[in-house]
């Protein structure tokens, strides 16, 4: 996979960021404890669909067979508790199992809250410039979803779970770190305030513009079709639609998303491993994962599940994401399909069922 932010018109601008889904070989470590799992399947009679509690955002899961099968995290001293359910085509059904959790032990994360649109200043080119979701109105139902089912799961556990974090496309550079805390860097209150005035001012001065939609192509007659899409593909997030240096522009974190001073940014371009030695360094276990786009960024950029599932065990929070959805108005068919497929070999949970164990309520 190539690195960076060069590659950016084949994935809908997700996986192109992706120099960071680099995959690493898993740090040698002490052998842990092994205990046999009893792979006990009971039918749940008249099961309920899932992800059903926000329907602007999610079309529910609904399948015949779900079966119920005991704990696969059972941690001493559990403060939370996280059903998560899988799909399996041998087993011909979902299996729902409940999880307890250490919250000191778990991290919650947030793929890629682009602060596209918003009050920051960093804007969607005109007039054909695509960033994110693609579409100024998509980036809005987007900011809307996280105002709305993220943000609030955030604050639920902030300050509870080990850390709060949100992977971010590019380096650590000398804005952004002063503005975020980062795995080396926890900036002073007078270093953000300084930060996020540099940071707006040097969004507010890009001018947000690139070129129009071209009017006259060149078809050969042997192989029209190519020629058409080859001049005026489905995505150009280059420089000709969006503009010399749009992406080189230090991306903030969404203001839809309440940022606390503690919680941590990641920067995609730094890789994999820095990640995962930060949260092993700091005995994180286990991954609530959230953030976008389903099907591109939350699996296979830094912060992804297929890089985190290797030294973590990782619970796809499915109502807090949102995948890709062109052609479309609303991404609930293709956030089900996206979180339908991961569930073939990932732990998928939901919102309401993240739940703080009785005594677990107060900070740390």
């Amino acid at each position: 996979m190539k690195t960076g932010l060069s590659v950016l018109s084949g994935v809908l601008l997700c996986v192109s960021l992706a120099g960071a889904a680099v995959r690493a070989q898993e740090t040698p470590g002490a052998v842990s404890g092994v205990r046999e799992y009893e792979n006990r399947l009971v039918r749940i009679e008249q099961p309920r669909p899932l992800l059903a509690d926000y329907p602007e955002f999610f079309e529910p899961i609904i399948e015949q067979a779900h079966y119920e099968a005991p704990a696969i995290v059972q941690d001493a001293g559990a403060d939370l508790s996280v059903r998560a359910w899988r799909f399996s085509y041998n087993a011909r059904g979902i299996i729902e199992v409940p999880n307890e959790l250490r919250l000191a032990e778990t991290a919650v994360i947030m793929v890629h809250p682009w602060a596209i649109d918003d009050s920051w200043g960093w804007k969607s080119p005109q007039p054909n410039g695509v960033a994110d979701f693609c579409t100024p109105e998509k980036n809005a139902l987007a900011a809307r979803h996280t105002k709305q089912v993220i943000d609030p799961f955030l604050k639920r556990l902030r300050g509870k779970a080990a850390f709060v974090m949100y992977s971010l496309p590019g380096n650590a550079d000398a804005i952004r770190t002063k503005v975020y805390r980062s795995f080396v860097k926890r900036p002073t209150a007078a270093e953000r305030e300084s930060g996020e005035r540099e940071l707006r001012r040097v969004l507010r001065e890009y001018s947000y513009v690139g070129e129009g939609l071209p009017s006259r192509l060149q078809l050969g007659d042997r192989q029209p079709v190519a020629d058409y899409f080859r001049q005026f593909p489905g995505l150009d997030a280059g420089a000709r639609f969006n503009g010399e240096g749009f992406w080189q522009l230090p991306i903030p974190v969404s203001d839809s998303v309440t940022v606390d001073p503690e919680d941590v940014v990641i920067y995609d371009s730094e890789g994999y491993p820095p990640l995962r030695d930060f949260l092993k360094q700091h005995g994180v276990r286990h991954v609530l994962l959230t953030g976008y786009a389903t099907d591109m960024c939350y699996c296979r950029t830094t912060a992804g599940y297929e890089n985190l599932s290797q030294d973590f065990n990782v619970f796809l929070v499915a109502d807090a994401s949102l995948a890709t959805f062109p052609a479309n108005t609303s991404p609930r068919f293709a956030v089900n399909a996206a979180i339908s497929y991961a569930a073939l070999n990932q732990l998928v949970t939901q919102v309401s069922w993240v739940q703080l164990k009785s005594g677990s309520e107060g900070s740390r």
